[in-house]
């Protein structure tokens, strides 16, 4: 997870600002909705092309709209049904959730190494299965390398081009480079840490990683419009603004991903009254037993000089007004999403479609979750 600013080419043409807000009864003050509408404003002003804001708060979601869902079409962004975006690396709290369950029943120890599990995978130069521990993996402190970045294993051209990939092909491929560090060295964020945490699940439950993640939190929590698409499900199921990407300074339709690329680090779909559902509930101890949740709120410092930490699967950090926020960020072709909540019952999803010149997520969340 990282709090980002972007820098890119802005996509320069009149989208027109547009918002709305559904709530099924408002518990929010006027004053931090219109914080957040205001954000939205600015993502698109600086070059986003729709952006949309779910806000929770005594179990009522506050849905508010910005920008176009299709630039072609000039559709404005719809709040009055439950979006579908893509939440990248969102994904990746909870693949943390689902191995938690496992060490709440016993079934994995973080401290164990991984080659415990998946004996024999983790070979290579500097990197050896028998000295990574499960905790180093769901915390970005393994050293494993990621796979050299080509057409071939872009989200978006695979999709195009009909090209799946399995778990242990992605891990191979990323084994033809040297490990980055010794285990346990630093916090280094890499997206191969939980394509393993998906094979260590399947590995010790003997199910497949998406039917656990729809056994053990998608069903529980009534998370009806969340899925993890099938190796080859490129596209988005209705409703859902389109995905855009700016290159080579020009706006592109990126909707087309394929899943089994980012798999269990970044596949997964949802909507931001879902996402929010399941924060409030992973910080309620309803998804994980409070041990474990203190285990994945156990981290260290990223590095980045703003005091933010990532434990596993998890980043947090603290709000200007003292509460502290516990969430994720992800960024997959055509969609970026932060995501998070407070012990305090609220709750905020944040997604926006193309490329934005400037966004201030941690300004948001404040505005967001600070009463």
């Amino acid at each position: 997870m990282r709090f980002r600013t972007l820098t890119v080419p802005i996509f320069a043409v009149a989208l027109g600002l547009s918002a709305c807000t559904t709530s099924t009864a408002d518990p929010l003050a006027s004053a931090r909705v219109d914080s957040v509408r205001g954000d939205l404003h600015a993502i698109v002003g600086s070059g986003a092309v729709g952006a949309i804001a779910t806000l929770t708060a005594h179990e009522a979601d506050t849905v508010i709209g910005s920008g176009l869902a299709d630039a072609g079409a000039a559709t404005p962004i719809g709040t009055d049904v439950p979006q579908h975006v893509r939440v990248g690396s969102v994904t990746k709290s909870f693949t943390a959730a689902i191995v938690l369950q496992l060490v709440a029943e016993h079934r994995v120890d973080l401290d164990r190494p991984v080659d415990t599990y998946l004996p024999g995978l983790l070979t290579g130069a500097g990197v050896d299965g028998r000295a990574i521990t499960v905790r180093q993996i769901l915390g970005h402190r393994s050293g494993l390398p990621e796979p050299a970045r080509s057409p071939e294993l872009d989200e978006h051209e695979a999709a195009k081009n009909g090209r799946t990939f399995t778990p242990a092909q992605e891990v191979a491929l990323a084994l033809e480079h040297p490990a980055k560090f010794a285990p346990g060295g630093r916090f280094e964020y890499a997206n191969i840490n939980y394509i393993v945490a998906g094979m260590l699940i399947e590995a010790v439950t003997g199910h497949r990683y998406t039917d656990e993640l729809r056994d053990r939190i998608l069903t529980p929590l009534g998370l009806s419009n969340t899925y993890l698409p099938a190796t080859g499900e490129t596209g988005l199921r209705q409703p859902h603004p389109t995905g855009y990407t700016t290159v080579d300074g020009t706006l592109t339709d990126t909707t087309l991903m394929e899943p089994s690329v980012p798999w269990a680090s970044g596949a997964l779909v949802s909507t931001g009254a879902d996402v929010n559902r399941f924060f409030l509930a992973l910080l309620a101890g309803r998804v994980v037993p409070q041990p474990q949740l203190a285990q994945m709120l156990d981290g260290i410092d990223m590095g980045n000089g703003d005091g933010r930490s990532y434990g596993l699967g998890l980043g947090y950090t603290q709000l200007p007004c003292g509460a502290q926020y516990v969430g994720h960020i992800g960024g997959i072709p055509g969609f970026s999403t932060v995501a998070g909540a407070t012990g305090s019952g609220l709750a905020v999803t944040i997604a926006y479609t193309g490329t934005s010149s400037s966004v201030d997520l941690g300004g948001m969340l404040t505005h967001a979750l600070c009463d």
